[in-house]
């Protein structure tokens, strides 16, 4: 599992693997399906494997965030309507930890981290169970906090990493040890 990985919108700059991943984004990139803005958007880079069942996919995650809605982090596919794309996600001047869920239609989900900056790390995990998928990070080594658990497909998918720079090109991204394998175990308190 997590072996095949290839690229949706290959970037014009990046470099690396699985270990440590890094890109540059082209410009005015994006996933998005018309909620609120009134536009769809499939224009985004994500660096995927396919997926079956039940599965974790977890990486690290940096970026040069300076512009409204750069973005950075986990990307779960099932087609340019079915997705959930997570990570950090810069807005109001602040880097924030972003959850879209997208059936259809995409909704957006965010938790402010004050205190954060750039050179912090953020772990970010995904999970599915079945019909749901479970979202987690870690800042800096954190226990890992649940930041939503969304029902969405159990379909054959792809997951790996994603990122966009909607305002702009030139994003700067780096994910580290990349990784997809069985599901964690089932409970959220634990």
């Amino acid at each position: 599992m997590g072996k095949n990985f290839s690229w949706l919108n290959e970037p014009v700059t990046f470099s690396g693997d699985t270990l440590e991943l890094r890109l540059t984004t082209d410009e005015k990139t994006d996933f998005w399906q018309e909620t609120f803005y009134g536009f769809q958007r499939d224009n985004g880079h994500a660096y995927l494997t396919p997926v079956s069942g039940d599965f974790t996919a977890s990486a690290t995650v940096r970026g040069d965030y300076q512009q409204l809605y750069d973005q950075a982090g986990l990307m779960l596919r099932i087609d340019q309507r079915n997705w959930i794309k997570t990570g950090i996600e810069y807005t109001d001047g602040l880097m924030h930890f972003s959850v879209v869920v997208t059936n259809g239609t995409s909704d957006w989900s965010v938790i402010p981290l004050r205190g954060s900056g750039k050179d912090d790390e953020v772990a970010v995990r995904l999970t599915r169970h079945d019909n749901a998928v479970r979202v987690q990070f870690s800042v800096n080594g954190a226990p890992w906090q649940l930041a939503r658990l969304a029902p969405f497909s159990s379909a054959d998918a792809l997951v790996g990493v994603m990122a966009c720079s909607p305002e702009r090109g030139g994003f700067e991204a780096v994910f580290q040890n990349l990784s997809v394998g069985p599901a964690i175990a089932r409970d959220l308190h634990g």
